[in-house]
């Protein structure tokens, strides 16, 4: 095979591999999917009159888990909640909560109830994405829109303290507050994690601020990882973004650029000229016997001339005399 052939063959196979890898088929959800997960909410950098110096903290514990047949792509999901609530003040409540609720495995719309979420207007499920979605798709979590950033991410996972490849998720938006802490302009954004063969949750980052046009105001951050689940991890050295697949895929690159660029050097060169060659010119049997070019020490036959040209050089010898 020639070089071209070759490398136009890799080349096809090496852009493949990077389809591959920005690419997959959707995940269906199936009986049985889980998984626990570990949040904390804190508020924080309280200014103004009311929240200087507040802080307050929620910690939840909790799972989900797939507890019924799935008809026409509606998922049935079981959910329980367990959460401790303390503040600067000395305020400290505990709770719990738990029930069930389906949600649309084509649209990720909640379908029927949902896991204790309030405040959303039709809102999409937080914690499952639809993992064929290439980089810079959308995608929605409650309310907001949110853009697939990296295929082939790297993310710590505190749980199993070592990296998991994942889909990383972007958004961001404001909105009105108007609850228990007051009302105040909200500007947030949103940072989640998916496992990149099922769509479902790994962790995120939530960061929000919070303020109003009488000098109060606080920050209010939302972490989140997964403890346990039913869905396999895949775990990559660290880093912020590790696309893996595609590094291989230029380095094949490089190596059949560089065998194409060998191979062409090595193309059969012209033939030399017989001045320039050291094989005689014929291979056929000679007639008589041979001397020695007094040039070049060639072979020379006469064949019963008196004058003939050497093999190697060509150049023109006389027989020398009988007693020579």
């Amino acid at each position: 095979m020639t070089a071209k052939p070759l490398l136009i063959i890799v080349l096809l196979l090496s852009f493949a591999l990077l389809t591959t890898a920005t690419s997959s088929i959707a995940y269906t959800p199936k009986l049985g999917d889980h998984f626990s997960f570990y949040e904390v909410q804190n508020v924080g950098n309280g200014t103004g009159a009311i929240y200087a110096g507040y802080t307050d903290r929620t910690i939840t514990n909790g799972t989900e888990t797939v507890n019924g047949t799935i008809q026409d792509g509606i998922v049935p999901v079981n959910y329980s909640f367990v959460w401790t609530f303390s503040d600067s003040t000395g305020g400290r409540k505990s709770g719990e909560v738990s029930g069930n609720f389906t949600f649309s495995s084509l649209t990720f719309l909640y379908v029927k109830g949902t896991d204790n979420q309030t405040g959303y207007v039709n809102p999409y499920v937080w914690f499952c994405m639809n993992n064929s979605l290439p980089n810079g798709g959308t995608l929605y979590l409650l309310n907001t829109q949110m853009t697939v950033m990296n295929r082939d991410y790297s993310f710590f996972l505190p749980s199993r303290n070592e990296n998991v490849g994942v889909i990383f998720a972007q958004g961001g938006s404001s909105y009105q507050r108007n609850d228990v802490y007051g009302q105040f302009n909200a500007v947030y954004t949103w940072k989640a994690y998916f496992d990149p063969n099922s769509g479902y949750i790994i962790g995120y980052h939530y960061a929000e601020q919070d303020t109003n046009n009488t000098g109060n105001g606080f920050t209010y951050t939302d972490n989140l990882y997964i403890n346990s689940a039913s869905y396999s991890l895949t775990v990559v050295p660290s880093g912020e973004g590790l696309d893996v697949l595609l590094i291989v895929a230029i380095a094949i690159i490089i190596v059949v650029i560089v065998i194409a660029v060998y191979a062409v050097s090595r193309r059969r060169l012209p033939k030399r000229s017989s001045q320039q060659s050291n094989v005689p010119i014929s291979t056929a049997p000679p007639k008589g016997p041979a001397i020695k070019c007094p040039y070049c020490g060639g072979p020379v036959y006469f064949g019963g001339k008196d004058v003939a040209n050497c093999e190697y050089c060509g150049r023109e010898v006389q027989k020398p005399p009988p007693d020579s």
